[in-house]
């Protein structure tokens, strides 16, 4: 578990810095955007992923490493603006944009922690394109629940499948690092 811990912050400290970095240029626009928004930006890098995986040849030159950052990142966006909510201007500084990011990607790691500790890590005998095709599953559930207006019957939330996404693409990051 200790090493799970350290290579999950590496991975965190990664996406970490290009979120910050892509607030220095652009600022908070992403708090314009609504949930569904995310959620297709989200589905576009997961189709992405899969596609890379399936064929032979990839005519741009970034790889599933750069997708699934996006997909911690937006994952990470939409937890903000889910206790946030959408604006109709920028207006978080970069500052309270990184407390925000470090505070879901904490909690994000606790429920990890406490989910490896009753499966055992089972994640690390899966393969990368199994954990994209969990994330395309957790999408696919996200855009029903939003369909349905937020409201489920028996299923958790939305926050909980986006924080799902985020411990898939961070273990799938981990498996593409030890290769």
């Amino acid at each position: 578990m200790q090493d799970t811990s350290k290579q999950y912050d590496a991975v965190i400290d990664t996406c970490k810095s290009l979120f910050i970095k892509k607030m220095s240029d652009y600022g908070s626009a992403w708090r314009i955007l609504r949930l569904p928004s995310l959620t297709d930006q989200i589905f576009i890098k997961a189709q992405r992923i899969r596609g890379l995986q399936q064929n032979e040849v990839q005519k741009v030159d970034e790889g599933q490493e750069s997708e699934f950052i996006g997909i911690i990142n937006y994952c990470i966006m939409a937890l903000i603006q889910l206790d946030k909510g959408v604006v109709e201007q920028p207006d978080m500084s970069t500052e309270e944009a990184t407390a925000l990011y470090t505070e879901k990607a904490a909690i994000t790691k606790q429920l990890m922690e406490n989910k490896n500790h009753d499966y055992g890590e089972a994640w690390r005998e899966m393969r990368v394109s199994s954990l994209t095709d969990l994330i395309l599953q957790k999408l696919l559930r996200v855009k029903q629940i939003e369909d349905n207006k937020g409201k489920t019957l028996v299923s958790e939330g939305i926050d909980a499948n986006y924080q799902d996404m985020i411990n898939y693409s961070i273990f799938a990051m981990i498996h593409l690092n030890e290769k």
